[in-house]
């Protein structure tokens, strides 16, 4: 008989690691940040930044990009986070600003407005991009919310704020289904969009609702 010990697939999952914010610590920075964004692929509703200050030394397990976690997972790891976290905060850029001043431009709003809510900040660690218009040392990391904890933290958070947003939005336009898809542009929204038009809070900029009626 094989050795079902033998016969076991073993997956070994990695997590994203503290290494870039000791490499900084170790370094005299003091107050640095992790910095993520969620809501981009939405078709409504804002772009959310996430901001988290880890202290030097301290245990929290599980952590990664917000997309690989199950709802409550995220939901857990959200509040124990705030728990541990020196400082960490939200930013949001609205769908009147995406279409106003562009995808890409609203996110940096957003992160914007979250690092500026953290006091002494003194390094950003970026998802994959650096962030204009803020005079703080940064390092764009690809691939940030799967490698770095403090930017992984940050897309938790994030996620979990807007998330709750998308919820409250529901109960004013429970037509087009936000407690479940969040505003992404899944089948069952975009049917709605088809049946309904657009309502107040998506993004009558995007090319898909030029020809709907708002």
């Amino acid at each position: 008989m094989e050795n079902n010990v033998e016969c076991q697939l073993i997956m070994i999952v990695k997590l994203p690691n503290f290494d870039n914010e000791l490499e900084l610590y170790n370094k005299g920075y003091k107050m640095i940040v992790g910095v993520d964004e969620v809501g981009c692929g939405a078709l409504a509703g804002p772009v959310v930044a996430g901001a988290v200050v880890f202290p030097k030394e301290f245990k929290l397990h599980g952590i990664n990009d917000s997309k690989l976690l199950s709802e409550k997972k995220r939901d857990s790891l959200a509040e124990s986070i705030k728990d541990v976290a020196i400082q960490w905060s939200v930013g949001e850029a609205s769908h009147i600003e995406i279409c106003s001043l562009g995808l890409r431009q609203a996110t940096y709003l957003a992160m914007q407005r979250a690092v500026r809510k953290i006091k002494e900040a003194d390094f950003i660690l970026v998802d994959a991009w650096t962030i204009p218009g803020v005079h703080i040392e940064q390092r764009g990391i690809i691939k940030g919310d799967r490698t770095v904890k403090s930017i992984a933290a940050a897309s938790i958070i994030a996620k979990v704020y807007r998330d709750c947003l998308m919820l409250k939005y529901h109960k004013n336009y429970p037509k087009y289904f936000f407690n479940e898809h969040k505003g992404y542009a899944t089948k069952k929204h975009k049917a709605a969009i088809e049946k309904f038009g657009p309502c107040d809070i998506h993004r009558i900029g995007y090319k898909l609702f030029q020809s709907k009626p708002v």
